[in-house]
């Protein structure tokens, strides 16, 4: 499979892809809900948040970007390149498999489960049937090994999300006032400091950091050039950040507004119900539907590319190992969705390893960064050092949040 990935794309196409990919992979059932939360009891106060995470974002995937074109090489193999050899090494890739494939393994219950939340569920067999679907069409499209049909895909999805979210935004008729001030004036309200993190946090995600400099790579084998990344990515997280900013502005004009607690994402879907009636929970599900899907594609991806970048193992081996991890991932998601089970254990562990790694990872990108002989005359200025530090203190209080939350502490 990793060498069908090596396809190239039609030259007289823009390189797009690798960039909606990760805002395919961000916008998933835990963003849609952090953001629901944010704008349904904070109003639009938040709004700063999600473009701060934005900007954060950018950041570290520009760096990925040169890795990935200036490099050819994806964050999993320098990795193994730089610690190999060394007492770094086991550490290193125990804590990338413990991370991004047991993590993703045990969230991916989660995508499947929200994507479900788009289909009408009637009774509980709908709830048993619908995640097997899903999962089986998450399935048929990495089954494919085509590089060009699962980024198509993933660009349809977030089309879609983009279509609904954005539509709403405008139907409800927000303030332009307090969209204004929730953007340009930070204010972290009481008892909103973790809907921040979470805000930040479902953004900064270190599993995209593996899939987009992977997926590059062989893009630029391709000739894409790192100028065509940096607009693929800038535009493809500036829409995905523009998304979730009208996830909070639709739920702060319609949910805060009525003075009632929000506590889920269900009841973002009856928003609409006013101005489109019944139509209005097809609607919304069509956009909960894409967010589910995507990220139920894209986390089995990244999982397969970090694990067997970093493990180094020889191409004959790697189209295996990478088949059966993305497998094993998927498997477990329609299991335990299937089945209604939370797997409670992986999920803390999960929180603990990428709380550990988000911040160790975030070090290595901006160290590599400034490898000369790897990226040359692409290494960081000044200023991209000075950004990448201060992104690099926001991932070690999202790291302290993560290892908070798996022991209770917060």
């Amino acid at each position: 499979m990793c060498r069908d990935w090596a396809v190239l794309m039609t030259m007289n196409r823009r390189n797009f892809g690798p960039g909606a990919m990760v805002a395919a992979a961000f916008i998933g059932p835990g963003t849609v809900t952090t953001a629901t939360l944010a704008g349904g009891n904070f109003g639009f106060t938040l709004l700063w948040a999600v473009a701060f995470s934005v900007a954060a974002t950018l950041v570290l995937q520009e760096m990925t970007a040169r890795l990935g074109t200036v490099g050819q090489m994806g964050l999993g193999e320098a990795i193994a390149q730089r610690t190999q050899g060394s007492l770094l090494y086991w550490p290193s890739a125990v804590l990338v498999i413990g991370a991004i494939f047991v993590g993703n393994a045990a969230y991916e219950a989660g995508n499947i489960t929200g994507a479900a939340a788009g289909l009408p569920i009637s009774n509980d067999t709908h709830q048993t049937v619908w995640p097997i679907v899903i999962g089986v069409a998450a399935l048929i499209i990495l089954g494919t090994g085509k590089r060009h049909w699962i980024e198509r895909t993933l660009m349809t999805l977030v089309a879609c999300m983009a279509l609904v979210f954005m539509t709403a935004a405008v139907l409800v008729k927000p303030s332009i006032g307090a969209i204004s001030s929730g953007l340009f004036t930070p204010k972290i309200p009481d008892n909103a400091g973790f809907l921040v993190l979470g805000l930040i946090g479902t953004t900064v995600v270190p599993y995209n950091l593996f899939l987009h400099a992977s997926t590059l790579k062989e893009h630029a084998k391709a000739g894409l050039s790192l100028s065509d990344a940096r607009q693929d990515i800038f535009l493809s997280v500036l829409a995905g950040g523009v998304i979730t900013l009208c996830i909070v502005i639709t739920a702060a004009a319609t949910l805060h507004s009525s003075g009632e607690e929000t506590r889920s994402l269900s009841q973002l879907a009856g928003t609409l119900k006013p101005l489109l009636g019944n139509a209005s929970e097809l609607f919304m599900g069509i956009g909960f539907f894409a967010a589910g899907l995507s990220s139920a594609i894209t986390a089995p991806l990244a999982a397969a590319f970090a694990v067997t970048e970093v493990l180094g193992l020889s191409a004959q081996r790697r189209d295996t190992v990478f088949r059966w991890v993305w497998l094993s991932v998927l498997a477990t998601g329609i299991l335990f969705a299937s089945l209604n089970l939370k797997p409670i254990q992986l999920i803390l562990f999960a929180q603990v390893a990428n709380g550990i790694l988000l911040p160790i990872i975030a070090t290595f990108i901006v160290w590599v960064s400034n490898d000369r002989t790897l990226l040359g005359v692409h290494t960081n200025t000044t200023a991209q050092n000075i950004l990448g530090v201060s992104v690099l203190a926001v991932t070690m209080l999202l790291g302290a949040r993560g290892i908070g939350l798996a022991f209770g502490w917060l």
